[in-house]
């Protein structure tokens, strides 16, 4: 117990916001012997007991700022309490419709709230901006859970809803903030905008993700420019700006937002770069029509077992293999989302057996229907050693007028003569053919 005020009380004097917030995360092991050190009727004046007199620090923290601070710790422990004994320190009629996770997500949301209000109403300064982080970070771990936990008992999942609505309320704390910006709580607007972002995503409402990044842009001329914020805070709001862009097909500005923050990612986090590169590498698929580098697969051996068949297809132009590797991996397409980008790279690779057929007639500008036809039966039929199918020459000029149409070929057909003419500068932009 002694251990944990003694703690408290040195973080609060030394103005230490990390150590602060780090300590008051209710998952922290050390916090046994504090769940067992008192009970409900003691503990508010237990906790003013050991906190009389931190209003003397220099740290910024009032009288008034005092009393949240006795108010934070008491909910604190109740969380504490909560996950500590469980079912066994449950009082008689108290959350009897709830489980174990569903307990401890009510208490984390109370004392959310009580940490929110320290703020607004009891002047905390904006160092202590670390526990808030805590405090979210936690109360969307504990609502995924309750979830689940509701899920498996049948019931109604709606914690992780709840979840968002606070970090809503978090998000209009920092961002409304009218303190001088080195005292403002403005510092801390992305790291909850993430915190939402992944939230949103989880719900699979990622719409609502566009109401945030409104706010935020109407408020660009009062919040410090994006590259002050922690390198952190940066590289995780790119990723989702980025994937949010990608997901409305716009994969220029994706493409933009995600090499950024590739580029800023730390070398020591693989997992994270894999990340972004789920999404940018479709990206710059869909911009540039380049496929990755083996180099590239060999230092990201998962990102070649979801894109290195598909690649292969693509680059040769095989057309049944294409289809089948994009079924083969579909559960795990869609679930990253990325499945209809991928699926829209089967214009890619007609693309490149069109430029085959092309190159095996040497280059000639006039190309018989016939062949183009004669192509695509091999390429559907897959694999080697399928059987090939027959395509109607009105499909295969459907497929070459569309190439046509998407820039990805030049010229035009002649349909009298049954003939693709194509250009004799550049019959196939952006392969140097």
């Amino acid at each position: 117990m002694s251990l944990f005020y003694n703690s408290f009380r040195n973080y609060l004097a030394t103005a230490d916001g990390r150590g602060l917030g780090n300590l008051l995360s209710p998952t922290n092991s050390d916090h046994n012997s504090f769940a067992f050190s008192t009970n409900h009727s003691q503990i508010r004046s237990q906790v003013q007991n050991e906190l009389y007199g931190i209003s003397s620090f220099r740290n910024g923290i009032t009288d008034k700022g005092k009393n949240g601070w006795i108010d934070a710790v008491v909910a604190f422990w109740e969380v504490v309490y909560e996950l500590e004994r469980g079912d066994t320190g449950r009082r008689m009629g108290e959350d009897g419709d709830l489980g174990y996770w569903g307990r401890a997500y009510a208490k984390q949301s109370v004392y959310t709230t009580v940490i929110a209000r320290g703020f607004t109403s009891h002047g905390w300064p904006n160092w202590l901006l670390p526990v808030v982080y805590t405090a979210c970070r936690n109360l969307r771990q504990f609502a995924i859970s309750a979830d689940e936990e509701d899920k498996r008992e049948g019931k109604d999942a709606s914690k992780l809803e709840d979840c968002a609505r606070h970090l809503n309320k978090m998000f209009t704390l920092c961002l409304a903030d009218r303190a001088p910006m080195e005292e403002s709580r403005k510092w801390g607007t992305y790291y909850i905008v993430n915190l939402l972002f992944k939230t949103y995503f989880k719900l699979n409402a990622i719409t609502l993700c566009k109401n945030v990044i409104r706010a935020l842009s109407a408020t660009t001329t009062e919040m410090p420019p994006l590259d002050a914020f922690p390198k952190s805070h940066i590289v995780t709001f790119k990723y989702y700006v980025g994937v949010i862009h990608f997901l409305e097909e716009d994969y220029v500005t994706s493409e933009t937002h995600l090499t950024a923050a590739l580029q800023l990612c730390r070398r020591d986090c693989p997992t994270n770069q894999e990340h972004i590169l789920t999404y940018l590498i479709p990206a710059h698929l869909m911009t540039t029509h380049q496929l990755p580098t083996s180099t590239l697969f060999q230092n990201y051996p998962r990102l070649k077992h979801l894109f290195g068949p598909l690649c292969r297809c693509i680059k040769s132009g095989n057309l049944g293999a294409f289809d089948a590797a994009l079924e083969a991996n579909e559960d795990e397409y869609v679930r990253r989302r990325i499945y209809l980008t991928l699926e829209r790279a089967r214009d890619i690779a007609l693309r490149n057996l069109f430029r085959r057929v092309f190159l095996l007639g040497e280059k000639k500008t006039r190309v018989p229907v016939e062949e183009f036809r004669r192509a695509m039966g091999f390429a559907v039929a897959g694999k080697e050693g399928g059987t090939r199918k027959e395509c109607e020459p009105e499909e295969v000029e459907c497929l070459l007028a569309g190439m046509i149409y998407k820039g990805l070929m030049k010229g035009y057909i002649s349909r009298e003569k049954g003939m693709v003419v194509l250009s004799n500068k550049e019959a196939f932009p952006g392969t140097g053919v």
